[in-house]
């Protein structure tokens, strides 16, 4: 668990509330034993969430309006961007549920990740209060509130490329900036994208940041993704179909 909890930023005083975060409702009902798992987490975290994305919002939009910023926030805790993120940070590996829900791909399910990182955010509001609980919102969505100044976050290249990946692998793309040009004044990053190995997309900009993002982009658009993508899923297939 320590791995998770780097990738958390957030070392629990009380291992058992992560615990019981991770812990999915399938367990106890295959072991017909009481079992603590994470839906009350959930009902919390999903109001703790709520709450630093509100103040988070209101102070990065300055000039949002009440709908504006109902709307981004709505964005932002959506099933759809919720497992995003937990698919980002890999939350499906460390998951404890019932052998016929992860036969079932519950391990890589909208629902049950963005049910997990909410029950995750609830527990470490629990463990350390709303503080740690805000610095944790910060960190995971930084990404997604930095993209909401540049448009929705379906629009999002990096997430959405993120998410095609991570649902066949829990291994992430990876991302490097291999030039730049120009005077300081106005240098233009060159970044480029790779994945198990190999280049998915190579973009530009004048920042890193939108170098990257035009990379995800390039990758999206190239059809050795999706083969590269149909490849890697038989593979996996085929080692789970080994005794």
């Amino acid at each position: 668990m320590q791995t998770l909890e780097h990738v958390l930023g957030h070392t629990f005083r009380d291992p058992a509330l992560l615990q019981m975060a991770l812990t999915h409702g399938s367990v106890g009902y295959e072991s017909q034993r009481a079992q603590a798992d994470n839906q009350r987490l959930e009902f919390l975290g999903d109001a703790v969430l709520q709450l630093a994305l509100s103040h988070l919002l209101f102070h990065r939009l300055e000039q949002a309006d009440e709908g504006v910023l109902t709307q981004a926030r709505a964005q932002l805790v959506s099933t759809k961007a919720l497992a995003r993120i937990a698919r980002r940070i890999g939350l499906g590996a460390y998951l404890r549920m019932g052998r016929g829900e992860e036969a079932n791909g519950g391990r890589n399910r909208e629902s049950t990740l963005a049910d997990a990182l909410e029950a995750v955010a609830g527990a470490i509001h629990l463990d350390s209060g709303s503080a740690a609980a805000h610095e944790f919102a910060a960190r995971l969505f930084a990404e997604d509130l930095e993209a909401l100044s540049r448009g929705p976050l379906d629009a999002n290249p990096k997430g959405q490329l993120q998410e095609l990946i991570q649902a066949v692998g829990i291994e992430p793309p990876q991302y490097e900036i291999v030039g730049a040009e120009g005077p300081d004044h106005a240098k233009n990053f060159v970044a480029v994208v790779s994945w198990q190995g190999a280049q998915l997309g190579r973009g530009s900009g004048r920042s890193k940041k939108d170098a990257e993002v035009q990379a995800a982009q390039t990758a999206l658009d190239n059809p050795a993704l999706g083969e590269l993508l149909r490849t890697t899923r038989a593979q996996l297939d085929q080692q789970n179909r080994k005794p």
